[in-house]
C-alpha cells in the first residue's frame, strides 16, 4: 500500500462529488511532470489525504488503476490551460469530520515530508506551487488522522462503484453525440452503439477477427467486441466505427485488455501489466495462452495497438 497526498483546491468540489481524481498526462509546456506520473503509479487501496485552501477534509481510498480520459466536463472552465488529454484516479471519498491544517502541526510533519515532491513547504505548511498527487510516508497519515478513522475507510467503501466516475466522462460524451447537429439520425445511433460494442463497429471487426486472441472462442454469443483505443478517447466517428480499432475478446479477457493489464504487440505477443499477478492468470486458466507467440495483427491495427500498450497498458 502507498499514501498520497493531493493538492486540489481548483478542483476539490468536482473531484470529491465524482469520486475521482483527474490530472493532464503533462504539464502545459508538454514537459514530464512527475505529480502527474504518480496518477499511474497509484493502485487500487491506495490512500490519499486531500488538501486544499490549507485543510484537510476528505480522506479518499484509491479504487482502481488509472485510466485515460479526456478532462470531465464538470470541470468547466476551471484549468483552460490544461491539456484535455489525461489520467483518472476513480476515489472513494470519506470527510474526515474534523478539518485539520497541517500548518498547526509542522513542526512534527515537516521531517516526516518527502525532500524532494513535497505537497507542501516543510517549514512553512504552505502548498508547493504545482504539485498535484504526491507520494507521502505512512507516518504523516499516522500523525494526522486518528488510526480508527483509518480503518474504517476500507469498509465504508465496500458500496463505492468505482467505474461511475469514467461512466459519468462516457455518458456526456454520448449526449454531445446525441446533441451534435452535424451528425445525421443513423450515424449518431452507430456511434452510440458502438460504445457498448454493438453495430457497425462490430460487424465490422469481422473483417479482421474471428475469435479471441487467448481463448480462440469463435462463438460470436461468447465475444465482446472491444475497443483498441477506448471509445471515449477517439478523436473521431472514424475511429469509433473503424472495425480496425476493435478486437473480439471472451469477457475475462476484455476485462484485463480494457484496464491495461495486457497489451499486445504488432506480431500478436501478450504484454503483461506488472501491475497483473500471474498467480491470477493461472486461475483464469490464461498463462499458457499469453506464453503463446500469437498471430501478427493486420497492419491498419498496429496504430491503434501502439496507442494502447503506450496509454492504457499499466506501467
Amino acid at each position: 500500500m502507498r499514501y498520497w497526498w493531493v493538492n486540489h483546491k481548483q478542483t476539490i468540489r468536482q473531484e470529491v462529488e465524482g469520486g475521482y481524481l483527474w490530472s493532464p498526462k503533462r504539464a502545459a509546456d508538454g514537459a514530464r511532470n512527475q505529480f502527474y506520473e504518480n496518477m499511474r503509479r497509484a493502485s487500487p487501496g491506495d490512500m490519499v489525504l486531500s488538501f486544499a485552501k490549507g485543510v484537510i477534509n476528505y480522506i479518499g481510498l484509491i479504487q482502481d488503476f488509472a485510466s485515460p480520459a479526456p478532462k470531465p466536463d464538470s470541470f468547466g472552465s476551471v484549468g483552460d490551460y490544461w491539456n484535455n488529454d489525461g489520467w483518472l484516479l476513480s476515489v472513494h471519498w470519506e470527510p474526515i469530520g474534523l478539518s485539520i491544517r497541517p500548518k498547526d502541526q509542522i513542526q512534527k510533519l515537516g521531517p516526516l515530508l518527502p525532500i524532494k515532491y513535497s505537497p507542501i513547504q516543510s517549514g512553512t505548511g504552505n502548498g508547493n506551487q504545482r504539485t498535484y498527487l504526491a507520494e507521502v510516508d505512512k507516518s504523516v497519515f499516522e500523525l494526522l488522522i486518528d488510526g480508527a478513522r483509518l480503518r474504517n475507510i476500507t469498509r465504508e467503501s465496500e458500496s463505492f462503484a468505482a467505474g461511475a466516475p469514467l461512466a459519468g466522462i462516457d455518458d456526456a460524451l454520448q449526449r454531445a453525440i446525441q446533441n451534435d447537429p452535424s451528425l445525421d439520425a443513423t450515424t449518431k445511433k452507430q456511434l452510440i452503439s458502438a460504445r457498448y460494442g454493438q453495430g457497425q463497429f462490430r460487424r465490422r471487426i469481422f473483417q479482421f477477427e474471428r475469435a479471441c486472441r487467448l481463448t480462440l472462442v469463435d462463438n460470436p454469443l461468447l465475444l465482446v467486441a472491444s475497443h483498441i483505443k477506448p471509445w471515449r478517447l477517439c478523436g473521431d466517428s472514424i475511429e469509433r466505427l473503424d472495425g480496425a480499432n476493435g478486437l473480439l475478446l471472451t469477457p475475462h479477457v476484455d476485462r484485463l485488455f480494457d484496464r491495461g493489464l495486457i497489451s499486445f504487440e504488432d506480431n500478436g505477443k501478450v504484454v503483461i501489466s506488472p501491475r497483473l499477478d500471474r498467480t491470477d492468470l493461472v486461475r483464469l486458466g490464461l498463462s499458457l495462452a499469453c506464453d503463446k507467440s500469437g498471430m501478427p495483427f493486420h497492419p491498419k491495427q498496429m496504430a491503434y495497438l501502439s496507442f494502447h500498450r503506450q496509454n492504457v497498458l499499466l506501467p
